[in-house]
């Protein structure tokens, strides 16, 4: 009895740790460098390693992650430019999180970023530090790191994900200076980018938004599973907080229902397809209203 004690002991001591330090991400980070040619691969590949273990081996929070509960994302860094030790191209940033009692799992965010622009030295470490600006590679890895982590926060309960988005602010205020673009309100056009995304998530303009973001996947999706026609119903309620927002029309871009309709709008036609005549209506009505260039994917709804 005592051996078996002291088994199970030694078990627990060496189980704990696993669980304590698990961390947030279960991060994929892909690095494509097709359109490049005649220069070394090599590069790409160990490029992709540490920016790996910089999303996935680090504390972006202080709170305990089972490995059930880490995030997933993708980071798909398509390099079209290559130069010495600077790289330059695009980023396809897409996280998703599983829906309540099933197996399907809801893109919370599917995000391309067209001013990618950096400098990495093979085998250099990646240094940051959230006081102040030290390369452009780490500061756009952690700005969506704590994108992402404020985003699925805001999915299970309304504005839980503050903390984090205003960890990416100061990421985009400390880069003011940094050569690269992206951070500024004046670059990548109709106010388009890393400031302006989220600049959008934190003003108070756009707070019905955020109310959407979490009633939408908390108080919807969660609860199709065991009571479909009220989880559908609460999600076409929800839709008109996206509406009031598009009737006030904050800034002349509304970049952030943008960035919500690109990541949505296939899922709500999948969602009310298999509603019933009065509130496919109603549905189709107010998304024909707030995002008329998906117009023809919408009727698709009423088929």
């Amino acid at each position: 009895m005592q051996n078996k004690y002291k088994i199970g002991l030694v078990f627990l001591v060496m189980f704990i740790p696993c669980l304590i330090f698990a961390q947030e991400f279960k991060c994929n980070v892909q690095v494509m460098s097709e359109k490049v040619q005649g220069t070394n691969k090599k590069v790409f590949e160990t490029l992709q390693n540490a920016m790996y273990e910089f999303m996935n081996n680090r504390n972006w929070t202080n709170h305990v992650f089972t490995n059930e509960e880490r995030i997933e994302c993708n980071m798909l860094f398509n390099i079209t430019d290559y130069s010495g030790s600077d790289f330059s191209g695009t980023l396809q940033v897409q996280m998703r999180r599983p829906v309540f009692n099933s197996s399907y799992n809801t893109v919370l965010l599917n995000y391309l970023d067209k001013n990618i622009q950096f400098t990495y030295v093979e085998f250099e470490p990646l240094d940051f530090t959230e006081t102040s600006f030290t390369t452009n590679l780490t500061s756009l890895l952690a700005y969506y790191a704590y994108l992402i982590v404020g985003l699925d926060y805001d999915s299970f309960a309304y504005g839980a994900g503050t903390e984090y988005l205003r960890k990416a602010e100061t990421i985009v205020n400390n880069a003011q200076n940094a050569k690269e673009k992206g951070w500024r309100p004046f670059e990548g056009g109709n106010n388009k980018n890393r400031y302006w995304l989220i600049q959008n998530l934190l003003d108070d303009k756009y707070r019905p938004v955020r109310e959407f973001f979490y009633k939408y996947h908390r108080q919807g999706l969660d609860r199709m599973a065991e009571k479909p026609n009220e989880g559908r119903d609460e999600i076409a309620e929800d839709l008109k907080l996206l509406q009031q927002v598009y009737r006030a029309k904050p800034d002349p871009y509304m970049y952030l229902l943008q960035v919500i309709f690109d990541t949505k709008s296939d899922e709500w036609v999948n969602i009310f397809s298999e509603s019933f005549p009065e509130e496919k209506n109603r549905v189709v009505t107010i998304l024909k209203e707030i995002d008329p260039a998906n117009n023809t994917k919408y009727q698709k709804i009423g088929q």
